[in-house]
């Protein structure tokens, strides 16, 4: 996993995670967002079906990885879904709270 911008406890247990799961289980490419003050975070080859929680502001969710995701406007993805196939991006605007990586 390569962090393109520090991300000092934006999504809990992240790391962890990705450091133990195989890239056979990861959906491969980039998911970025705008966080805090604008700043542009995004992170490689995030694991499928773990729904993680923004420990801060985010929004602007942009989908560069190969498989769908979902992001939510609750953490633990509840409350309203907006699903972004590969290579698609919400508004700018559109802020969430969870999300997750090729949901089954």
């Amino acid at each position: 996993m390569r962090l393109c911008r520090p991300l000092a406890a934006v999504l809990g247990g992240l790391a962890l995670v990705l450091t133990t799961t195989g890239s056979a289980l990861a959906a491969g490419g980039t998911f970025a967002w705008v966080g805090p003050q604008g700043k542009a975070y995004a992170i490689d080859s995030p694991p499928d079906n773990k729904c993680f929680d923004m420990a801060q502001e985010a929004r602007g969710a942009r989908n560069g990885t190969k498989k769908p995701l979902v992001v939510y406007t609750k953490k633990k993805c509840k409350g309203s879904a907006l699903r972004l196939a590969p290579g698609k991006s919400a508004p700018g605007s559109a802020r969430f709270a969870s999300v997750i990586f090729n949901p089954r």
